[in-house]
């Protein structure tokens, strides 16, 4: 796969200061230049003001210039814009996604080596691998901070469009197909990079954010919710797709961003089977329904205004 992991992302929102308190109650680290870092994947979420909020960029990384030069024959074979290489750094490659006018950044930059997270002894039914101590979830005070960005859904109303894009253009793989909603795509060993839903207007649905584990969700939801019950959105659950453990919050500009745990990882294309999934299984496993906000956003008539008088 030419791909290899989503690197970095650029938000545009109205009311950056606002923005950047929640980011980092949400447990990223602060940076320079309205820039937050998480612990492993470095840099990876830059705040610009914008009028509306939206995905300005995107960065996906590479193994080398051959990857580069891969995707812009086949970008350029679909009829993409690609910018000239010249005006650009030495191992960058500028695209921008067609339905959305969402900007695509490919580089050339090291696989990602992630530190292995000790699991902690858990208790269950005849077997005691903890015994005359406490949960380790129970008693962890440690502050929630966000290991690495996962993935993001953009909402697109060319979805064929935006499909071809990312699978025919960049090599995305399809992991699993929500029937009449949207796809999970991968460029990396996770279930999912991005999700591509139909939608009346584009838009940013959600960026996601890997943790520890569940209890480390729990007790980042706890901390980021504790002054500010109005940013949750929906948790705790469980997807089906992915398998991942979830909750969702709200930054100010109406972004949702969530804590992701326990993803299911692909190695190997040729052992995973896509499934199409219909119903509520396409949302979620178990845990409480969705809120009609979380399905259709609140400002999407705003975003669609805003599309039509642009």
């Amino acid at each position: 796969m030419a791909l290899h992991r989503l690197d970095s992302i650029v938000l545009g929102v109205p009311d950056v200061a606002a923005a950047e308190t929640f980011y980092s109650d949400f447990g990223l680290i602060p940076h320079d230049n309205h820039r937050f870092a998480s612990t492993e994947g470095g840099v990876q979420l830059e705040l610009r003001h914008s009028a509306r909020r939206r995905l300005i960029s995107a960065t996906f990384a590479t193994d080398d210039p051959d990857d580069l030069h891969r995707a812009r024959h086949n970008l350029t074979s679909l009829g993409a814009f690609v910018a000239p290489s010249t005006g650009h750094p030495v191992g960058r490659l500028h695209t921008i996604e067609p339905t959305t006018g969402t900007e695509i950044i490919l580089i050339t930059a090291p696989r990602l080596q992630q530190a292995a997270f000790p699991a902690p002894a858990v208790n269950a039914p005849g077997r005691f691998d903890r015994i005359n101590s406490r949960a380790p979830g129970a008693v962890n005070e440690e502050r929630v901070r966000p290991r690495r960005l996962g993935h993001f859904v953009l909402g697109t109303t060319d979805f064929e469009g935006a499909y071809a894009f990312f699978v025919d253009g960049l090599g995305f793989k399809v992991s699993d197909i929500a029937k009449g909603h949207g796809v999970f795509l991968r460029c990396s060993t996770d279930h999912h990079n991005v999700l591509i839903q139909r939608a009346p207007t584009p838009f940013l649905h959600h960026t996601s954010w890997q943790v520890d584990d569940v209890d480390a969700i729990g007790r980042g939801a706890m901390n980021l919710l504790a002054d500010h019950p109005e940013r949750h959105v929906w948790g705790l659950g469980r997807h089906y797709a992915g398998s991942n453990f979830f909750w969702y919050f709200k930054d100010p500009a109406n972004n949702f961003a969530e804590y992701h745990s326990d993803m299911d990882c692909i190695v190997d294309d040729a052992l995973w089977t896509p499934a199409e999934l219909e119903g509520a299984r396409g949302l979620y496993q178990w845990g409480p329904p969705p809120p009609p906000s979380f399905i259709k956003p609140e400002d999407l008539a705003e975003h669609m205004i805003h599309e039509h008088s642009g």
